[in-house]
């Protein structure tokens, strides 16, 4: 079946990994790095939005692809306003919002731009996927603790739905039939969800909040601790938000993000990076065994899913804790572009609707 070219962009804080989809079959994938000194020159985030784009430009001409052949252009979404689950075209109020960060900035945002972008180029179809920010929780997963703070949904929606579908599909059973706890842990923080006929019904908020700790962010700190040390005088607002969001975490720890100098420090006897190790995996396991209440305490299957389940160790010791709620499924492979060429291709059959941001 003759499909068309899809151009599928993901961008990430000094990167931006793109892909090239023919027929439903990948032909081009790439990741676009930046320097430090190019983002800093950037300024904000939305000032890298031409840079960003041009070196994107440059990629497909450097590789012979070419833009007027294109149909669809999906992109990872950004912080928009909350939205129900699905597949949205890229118009200019969501192009507004993003770069207004209504909901918060990160480099995601852009994506939805450089799409509209490019897409304007051949009259083709931008669109995004199931950002950060769908929101489909029940309201009892709203309530906080102090009326002057509400739960959000923001999470890895893509990665999730993409994973609870395949597994359902796998089964001979209809998504929106069943119980599921998800688990996506990548490069930046690790996200739970209670799937509920079709719905994620309850989540920690993984951006910037609670859960576990992850590569790099630091997950629930002690509230009280951490109110003291944001009015300690030491700290900038900037310097904080870095430790949780970029600066914990294994990185916090550790001192890195690469997962294959820490698994080699461990091999050669580093006993406080395997106990560092073990402590994250403890947290899920924590996550997950909380979640299942949402559920009743009956899941019908735990899926793990994300690069961080590629490590055989801390996969193990995750599994151990959890083995005995629910029958586990494991996706390490699953990710951002391989989930959005998906909903591309269904978009291009007839499968997906596609939506208006309002």
């Amino acid at each position: 079946m003759t499909l068309g070219i899809i151009l599928v962009i993901n961008p990430k804080n000094t990167s931006s990994k793109i892909a090239v989809y023919k027929d439903s079959k990948l032909c081009f994938l790439k990741t676009i790095k930046y320097t430090d000194e190019q983002i800093a020159a950037c300024g904000t985030i939305p000032g890298q939005l031409e840079m960003r784009k041009n070196a994107i430009l440059q990629e497909l001409k450097d590789n012979d692809i070419n833009i007027n052949k294109l149909k669809i252009v999906i992109a990872r979404g950004g912080l928009v306003k909350p939205v129900k689950s699905g597949v949205y075209e890229v118009n200019d109020r969501m192009r507004e919002d993003l770069l207004k960060g209504v909901m918060g900035m990160h480099a995601t945002n852009l994506g939805g731009i450089i799409a509209a972008d490019i897409a304007a180029l051949n009259n083709a179809k931008a669109i995004i996927a199931d950002p950060v920010v769908v929101d489909e929780l029940e309201e009892v997963a709203r309530i906080s603790g102090h009326p002057l703070f509400e739960r959000k949904s923001i999470f890895h929606a893509l990665n999730q739905k993409v994973v609870a579908r395949k597994y359902a599909k796998s089964i001979n059973r209809k998504y929106d039939e069943l119980g599921l706890l998800v688990v996506h842990a990548g490069g930046g923080g690790i996200s739970v969800g209670a799937h509920k006929n079709g719905k994620v019904v309850d989540t920690n908020q993984a951006f910037d909040g609670d859960g576990p700790f992850s590569i790099e962010r630091a997950g629930t700190l002690p509230a009280g601790d951490l109110v003291k040390l944001c009015f300690s005088g030491k700290y900038s607002e900037k310097e904080v938000m870095e430790m949780i969001t970029a600066k914990g975490g294994l990185y916090g720890y550790l001192g890195t993000t690469s997962l294959t100098t820490i698994e080699k420090r461990i091999a050669e006897g580093d006993e406080k990076a395997a106990f560092i190790m073990y402590a994250m995996a403890y947290q899920l396991a924590k996550e997950i065994g909380g979640m299942c209440t949402v559920l009743d305490g009956k899941p019908d299957a735990i899926i793990l899913s994300g690069e961080l389940f590629n490590n055989s160790n801390f996969t193990r010791d995750l599994s151990r804790k959890i083995e005995k709620i629910a029958p586990i499924a494991l996706y390490p492979d699953e990710n951002e572009v391989d989930a959005l060429a998906m909903n591309a291709i269904g978009v291009m059959k007839g499968e997906i609707e596609v939506l208006q941001y309002s």
